[in-house]
């Protein structure tokens, strides 16, 4: 009913105390004054100036209106220079979640080009399994999210109508065999995951164990898998010590090491895809679009860098 444009006049005139003056302090004609008074008493249901000969003054509703203008005029000039702050990238916020191997490659130089490029920019992270980052982005609790699938599943396995999402391929990232030093693999170039069936298998994350699982499905048994640990460092010492195999993808490899460790490529060959995901709205904020795009460039680095277990 009362728009900014509106309470704009009734400060003027109540500034200047008349028609013209109020018009040549605004930049309008006095003729537009008198029509946005007269639409303005047409809204509020109620006269807002009365006209004492040359000169006007309000009545009680107009200097309630007068009185109000200014906060009301102060705040809507700060929320229009927050918004053209986010907008030119001179602020915003951004609520990023990754899963665990991707914090340790492709989300730190990510933050460090959107620091270096856009320091007003804010980017909150936490690290968290792909369903879990996906049902925060569903609930309005993060607005990026990196998270993984393998070759052969959905994204959101079932657990999540991903419709409302868009996504942004990252990484193919392949997934290795890891056998202590020693093993009669280690000088292998390739790993048949047909001939691993006498195996001891050590399997990390859900969606990991379900990989391995998967693969050795498709191979015609069930592995016999006697440990279990998200932690990959651990992984890497049980492995290292003798006391089984593991698939393991490439991104991990390039931060977890271990001498006694040696990861070779899979038959058939085996991969994870590493997207980062996000909302069609979000997608257009312009902090969000830009740690999309360093994600995009911090993924484009670390293809070109191979891990140091691997032969």
């Amino acid at each position: 009913m009362i728009d900014a444009a509106g309470l704009r006049v009734m400060r003027a005139i109540a500034d200047e105390g008349s028609f013209t003056a109020a018009a040549l302090s605004l930049g309008y004609s006095q003729p537009a004054i008198s029509q946005m008074v007269r639409r303005l008493e047409t809204r509020t249901g109620t006269t807002l100036v009365e006209r004492v000969g040359r000169s006007v003054r309000l009545t009680e509703a107009g200097a309630v209106l007068a009185r109000h203008a200014g906060p009301v005029l102060s705040a809507l000039d700060a929320a229009e220079e927050e918004v053209a702050a986010i907008a030119g990238l001179r602020s915003g916020r951004v609520r990023l979640m990754a899963f665990p191997s991707a914090s340790a490659t492709l989300v730190p130089k990510a933050l460090a080009k959107v620091k270096a490029e856009h320091p007003g920019v804010t980017i909150t992270f936490s690290e968290a399994e792909p369903r879990e980052s996906l049902a925060a982005l569903r609930a309005g609790e993060c607005d990026l999210a990196v998270a993984f699938v393998y070759e052969g599943t959905d994204l959101g396995r079932g657990e999540e109508d991903l419709d409302a999402f868009v996504t942004t391929p990252l990484l193919d990232d392949e997934v290795l065999l890891a056998v202590p030093h020693d093993h009669e693999l280690a000088s292998a170039k390739k790993a048949d995951m047909a001939a691993l069936q006498d195996e001891t298998w050590i399997a990390g994350c859900p969606r990991c164990r379900g990989h391995l699982l998967q693969l050795a499905s498709t191979a015609g048994y069930v592995p016999d898998i006697a440990y279990e640990t998200e932690d990959y460092v651990a992984v890497m010492g049980l492995i290292a010590e003798g006391l089984g195999v593991a698939v393991i993808p490439d991104l991990i490899l390039k931060t977890v090491h271990h001498e006694d460790v040696v990861a070779l490529p899979m038959t058939p060959a085996s991969r994870r895809h590493i997207v980062a995901v996000t909302t069609p709205d979000l997608q257009r904020v312009p902090a969000v679009k830009a740690t999309l795009d360093a994600l995009v460039d911090s993924a484009r680095s670390s293809r070109a860098k191979p891990s140091r277990a691997s032969r």
